[in-house]
């Protein structure tokens, strides 16, 4: 058996691999039979995050840190949609960390409480980012399950949107409510034949290397020269 530290760090990362199955519940209600993992939502606010603190001026390192951890506490409480929050009480989440991390050499305990703890304060400028992170998250993802045909998701685009505090989400989830969320497919499928032969001229045909049989092109003969 591992040191007993050593073994409260892997517990823990056993754990989280919860966030991988849990479903992010709300999304239910809105009719998306398989709806996104804690885990799939936990990942894009983190990427959100980072780009809102470069965009603000923050830390970005430590405002996607704050994202990663900010469900962390779902693998015991599970998602408790918003529907349900008026008659659902659970322990408050820096509670759940603290039991979470239990096991843990002291230095790591207490950084990761301080990230859970700074992000459900929303004092700091990354804790107000991270949090903005997670509403302008829920948006892109109602605009894509919109995408796909459910009709339902106006009202988590609206209150999202809603929520925002900081200029940069703002703007942002503007532009995610005016920008379809296959443009970026369709830009690059277009661009395509240029991205994979970039040596190719645009007017250029193409040429394959080998005929059906897998034999090389040869040059063909020149014409004999008349007298």
């Amino acid at each position: 058996m591992p040191e007993p530290e050593l073994e409260g760090l892997t517990n823990f990362l056993y754990e989280m691999g919860l966030l991988k199955r849990y479903k992010r519940t709300g999304w239910w209600i809105a009719g998306i039979d398989n709806p996104e993992s804690i885990a799939e939502h936990s990942f894009r606010t983190a990427l959100i995050g980072y780009l809102l603190a470069v965009m603000e001026g923050a830390d970005p390192a430590r405002t996607a840190t704050l994202c990663l951890f900010h469900d962390t506490q779902e693998t015991r409480i599970g998602d408790v949609p918003s529907v349900g929050k008026a008659y659902v009480v659970t322990a408050p989440n820096p509670e759940v960390t603290a039991d979470q991390v239990a096991g843990f050499p002291a230095e790591i305990r207490q950084a990761v409480r301080q990230v859970v703890e700074e992000f459900e304060s929303h004092e700091t400028l990354e804790a107000q980012l991270a949090k903005d992170a997670d509403k302008l998250e829920c948006l892109i993802q109602a605009r894509e399950y919109q995408a796909q045909g459910h009709a339902d998701v106006p009202p988590w685009i609206e209150t999202s949107a809603a929520a925002l505090q900081s200029k940069s989400a703002r703007q942002l989830a503007e532009a995610c409510q005016q920008v379809p969320p296959r443009q970026w497919w369709k830009a690059f499928a277009e661009a395509y034949p240029r991205l994979v032969n970039p040596r190719r001229q645009p007017t250029e045909p193409a040429h394959d290397q080998a005929d059906a049989k897998g034999e090389p092109d040869r040059p063909k003969p020149q014409e004999a020269r008349k007298p």
